[in-house]
């Protein structure tokens, strides 16, 4: 399985029925965003060559958007990562370079595959209704009902992206995520950081600007969150990505703002950091790989064609 992110790669075998990461297994390589097409399939295939594949066997793979996930094509224009993989068959580059040679290969919005992860062995577990997102250089999210996921209907954001919601009338990315941080901080105190690490850094060492900036974020996402939530019958909210290293300061605010007397106060809905904050995305992959038919069918395999997975949410 592999795990495609903004900053990095990871792949490993994952044993879907104990619902674990064969540790032993997991490779991890840097990725540069802005590589070329070539610089950037090259440290993905070389990353998945590291594990011991037999041959055709079905691979779950997940990506951020803008992708297409039934034909594994890249759609990244004016996004500012993997720019350079806008256009291309990823499914026959990784068919044609992953060991095994593989049967066929499952793509999967990384949230989703987090969230999927989560539901089945993770935070999520139990619930008829769960939301996740996602908390990095921009914000993902996933919504799961009755066993599927869902990218439309009552309490689902368009495509199932929170982040083309509004804050204030600015896009939501724009108040809350990694460079509208660290935007903000250097706006209050002049100070460029290095990353939103810095700023937690800071905010815990009784920096009051820092502990401003990030409270007034994630307060924002809350009360952006609210509606959303409650229509759509959410019993839990699991957060995970980068940021959740800061939950003690980011948590609070969040949840608050969950709760606060807005258009629509959340009432019964836990907020939770993810169990699984490394390998879930890993978990679901592999487990809605199985789940479903080859989506990039390798020619010969003996997978052969088999039913399509929904179509995925595209989320920056």
């Amino acid at each position: 399985m592999l795990e495609i992110g903004g900053t990095h790669v990871t792949a490993a075998l994952v044993d879907v029925n104990a619902g674990v990461v064969m540790g032993a297994t997991l490779q991890r390589a840097a990725l540069n965003a802005s590589a070329s097409a070539g610089e950037l399939l090259g440290a993905i295939i070389l990353c998945g060559r590291g594990l011991v594949v037999p041959a055709r066997q079905r691979w779950g793979v997940a990506i951020p958007g803008p992708f297409d996930y039934e034909r594994g094509i890249g759609l990244f224009a004016d996004v500012g990562k993997f720019e350079a993989l806008n256009g291309v068959d990823v499914g026959n580059a990784l068919a044609e370079g992953l060991p095994g040679p593989p049967g066929s290969i499952i793509f999967l919005n990384d949230a989703d595959a987090f969230l999927w992860g989560e539901w089945l062995f993770g935070a999520a577990a139990g619930h008829e209704r769960c939301v996740a997102i996602t908390l990095g250089t921009g914000v993902g999210s996933a919504f799961i009902a009755d066993g599927d996921l869902r990218h439309d209907g009552p309490g689902v954001p368009p495509e199932g992206r929170v982040d083309l919601l509004r804050i204030g009338g600015l896009p939501l990315e724009d108040v809350v995520s990694a460079r509208a941080i660290e935007r903000a901080y250097h706006g209050r105190t002049g100070v460029v950081p290095g990353d939103t690490a810095y700023v937690a850094r800071q905010a815990r060492a009784g920096d009051q600007a820092a502990a401003a900036v990030l409270r007034e974020a994630f307060e924002q996402l809350g009360i952006a969150l609210q509606p959303w939530l409650g229509e759509f019958g959410a019993s839990v909210l699991v957060i995970g990505g980068s940021m959740t290293g800061s939950w003690d300061l980011i948590g609070p605010a969040l949840i608050g703002g969950l709760h606060s007397g807005g258009r629509a106060p959340v009432v019964g809905i836990a907020a939770t950091v993810a169990a699984h904050p490394e390998q879930a995305a890993l978990l679901g992959a592999a487990a809605y790989a199985k789940r479903t038919g080859p989506n990039v069918a390798v020619p010969g395999a003996a997978d052969g064609p088999g039913p399509q997975p929904r179509r995925a949410q595209v989320s920056k």
